[in-house]
């Protein structure tokens, strides 16, 4: 937490030297961003759920407001979309599964000890492998932590705590964790077991996050190529369950668990278990389109570079148990209708201003956001322009326009000069940057700019904060209406602060357009280093 604070201080301090008052919003903006919520949010699109109706509708009205604006088509084909193929896989009956630990052998109870994730590779699969301790599964050369040293997890399962080990910056924590699948299958790992209730997640149920359905892309020849297929199995167990195991071999898990947060403390050791496991699945193919809109730079020396805009179009669908009489459509109101109507608003702005932009900047509404970041996945392995072409992102997702913002959050601009860019824009407006004030919550691996900052490019996400009363009214969000069906058209939205959230974002994207150096990351920065190693660096 300390570091985290002080790699964020230059950046705060930046933002908040000599800021005027903030902007008033321009009236007619504000209607435009109302007149795209209501309509993205309204009942007709049933939630815009990956792959249905309604989501190819809101895809339809965006693409003709591109149009509208003056951007030039940057689908597939020349055309305005880009189809994600995609498939959904659940069992089509419970896991039949047992371990052995020890001379016993137990039956386990799907959903109670014991959860799979439906394979999106295999439809009929069966598990025959012993298991190996490998503390948190983090392995990482530049942090020196190797939680595989000196194990042969080949042809076996891996089995790991929640979480990551502590005194991690916490953007580097939630990728790490975010990677443990990628980590098991390069040491040779045949799948990944977590262990429930080990992390510091109280609300979370690792058990039900693994029984549920999965979708991810898949390529032509009907293959996966997504990290979330890197493995044959990924499963988690309860708690009772790996303390069993551990005794058995003579071990005592919550003494283990006690020492997690020291570096280099926890030790792996084969566990006396094996687990088997077959199982089948039901697939269904979908196909959904992200909508992409170009406009062109024309600096001969710049234009063939892009900096992208982007935001999620997709939500959560129709809740499927509702209640006669009970209000069953996530329409996404603020979450992500807002960030879509506001990437509009940006890009009007770009045209209106009469000056084209240096650089080409693409407009991306993103498909399959809440399926795991699946369509922004999908574009930056399949980009319809070049992929080293791309040379910053900014991303708009669930900007809280429900009071008059003075601060906003870039999730990411700390680790490039992203960073400068935010904060001159923000102070011309009025506008402090803030440090993450939730970390916990682990955002910067949540939303779409992530899959690009695995890929070298400088990324951000910008929500709007928690100064001036932002802080109450964020935590009522995220209590009461986040993913819930109330994040509706009900709810007392702003459109002034709609329009300002816009315009900030118009300033961020402008700017990195017309600058004569791209973004770049910073010396020693983890995620340049990790993703980016050829590239320029530039000095903090």
């Amino acid at each position: 937490m300390k570091s985290i604070k002080l790699m964020l201080a230059p950046l705060a301090l930046l933002a908040a030297a000599a800021a005027p008052a903030p902007q008033a919003a321009d009236p007619a903006a504000a209607q435009r961003v109302r007149a795209d919520v209501e309509f993205l949010a309204s009942d007709l699109l049933e939630g815009r759920d990956t792959g249905s109706k309604g989501y190819d509708i809101g895809a339809s009205y965006v693409a003709s407001q591109f149009r509208a604006i003056g951007l030039k088509p940057g689908g597939s084909d020349g055309g305005w979309f880009e189809p994600v193929p995609f498939r959904r896989t659940t069992h089509s009956a419970p896991p039949a599964a047992s371990m052995t630990i020890g001379r016993d052998t137990v039956a386990l109870t799907p959903s109670v000890d014991f959860a799979v994730r439906p394979s999106l590779t295999e439809q009929v699969r069966t598990v025959d492998a012993p298991l190996v301790f490998v503390g948190h599964g983090v392995s990482d050369a530049r942090l020196a932590i190797d939680d595989y040293a000196g194990l042969d997890v080949r042809g076996k399962i891996a089995v790991a705590i929640e979480g990551t080990p502590g005194g991690l910056a916490s953007e580097v924590s939630a990728h790490l964790n975010s990677y443990k699948q990628a980590t098991a299958a390069a040491h040779g790992a045949a799948g990944l077991i977590e262990i429930a209730s080990t992390g510091s997640r109280p609300n979370f149920n690792l058990l039900s996050y693994y029984d549920r359905p999965v979708i991810d892309w898949v390529d032509p020849s009907g293959k996966t190529k997504s990290q979330s297929t890197n493995l044959g199995l990924v499963a988690a167990i309860s708690r009772s369950l790996a303390d069993r195991i551990f005794a058995t071999g003579g071990k005592n898990l919550p003494k283990i668990l006690a020492t997690a947060n020291k570096p280099g403390a926890m030790k792996g050791f084969d566990l006396p278990a094996r687990l088997k496991l077959s199982d089948k699945m039901e697939w269904k193919d979908l196909s959904s389109p992200e909508v992409i809109g170009v406009l062109p730079g024309t600096d001969p020396a710049l234009k063939d570079q892009y900096v992208v805009l982007m935001g999620h179009l997709d939500h959560l669908g129709v809740k499927t148990a509702a209640k006669p009489g009970e209000d069953g459509i996530y329409n996404g109101a603020l979450d992500n209708a807002a960030g879509v109507a506001t990437m509009l608003e940006a890009a009007r702005q770009f045209v209106a201003s009469g000056k084209p932009p240096r650089r080409s900047v693409l407009f991306i509404a993103n498909t399959g956001e809440e399926k795991g970041l699946r369509g922004a996945d999908y574009f930056a392995a399949h980009p319809t322009v070049p992929s080293t072409s791309i040379v910053g992102l900014v991303d708009l997702d669930m900007p809280l326009l429900l009071y008059p913002f003075t601060d906003v959050i870039a999730f990411g601009a700390e680790h490039s000069t992203v960073a400068k860019t935010v904060a001159e824009a923000a102070s011309a407006m009025g506008v402090a940057v803030s440090p993450d004030p939730m970390p916990e919550e682990t955002i910067f691996v949540r939303s779409d700019h992530y899959r690009f900052v695995t890929r070298g490019v400088p990324a951000i996400l910008l929500m709007t904060g928690f100064a001036n009363g932002g802080a109450p009214i964020w935590k009522d969000f995220l209590s009461n209406a986040y993913h819930k069906p109330n994040d509706d058209l009900k709810q007392p939205i702003l459109w002034d602060q709609g329009a300002r959230y816009a315009e900030l974002n118009y300033r961020i994207s402008r700017a990195l357009a017309d600058a004569d150096q791209r973004p770049l990351w910073y010396q020693g920065d983890y995620f340049g280093d990790t993703f980016a190693p050829g590239q320029p660096r530039a000095e903090r």
